[in-house]
């Protein structure tokens, strides 16, 4: 049995805004159908991720076969987002990001994940997050139950 590389995690800059974008959308779109459908342009979603998520914080791309193929934004101590594109998903991309995301966090990390988002719920589980609160969707702008959870690196 052959294994496949691991992909090459960087950081992520003003050049990716495009592919992150497509990331987003697609994978959005691929995983979660239970969300409204995108109404924002291609061109909206390029611009969101060049004026809102780079500048945010630290933003890590997978790269497989030289294709970005994921990527991870975090904002302070919240991992705002990780996404795989759909057919690259049980590849270890989204491992390998999350674990960029733990190995560069000074302190404990937190998310939101819907509810519904069950096979998100248990990847995070597996990586050691634990779920903290839960939140009825007046918390968020698409309305739906969600859970926070918080990851805290183990000491030794």
């Amino acid at each position: 049995m052959t294994r496949r590389p691991l992909p090459l995690i960087r950081t992520a800059d003003d050049s990716d805004a495009s592919r992150i974008a497509d990331i987003h959308v697609r994978t959005r779109a691929a995983t979660m159908p239970y969300l409204p459908a995108q109404t924002r342009t291609r061109d909206e979603v390029v611009a969101w991720v060049t004026e809102v998520v780079l500048p945010a914080g630290p933003v890590w791309v997978a790269e497989q076969d030289h294709e970005v193929c994921g990527y991870a934004a975090v904002k302070g101590d919240l991992l705002d987002a990780l996404y795989v594109l759909p057919e690259m998903l049980g590849r270890g991309i989204g491992a390998a990001l999350l674990d960029q995301v733990q190995r560069a966090a000074t302190g404990p990390v937190r998310l939101f994940v819907f509810e519904q988002n069950v096979g998100a719920r248990r990847f995070y589980e597996r990586h050691g997050f634990v779920v903290t609160q839960r939140g009825d969707g007046t918390g968020n702008i698409e309305g739906l139950p969600d859970l926070t959870m918080r990851w805290v690196r183990e000491r030794v």
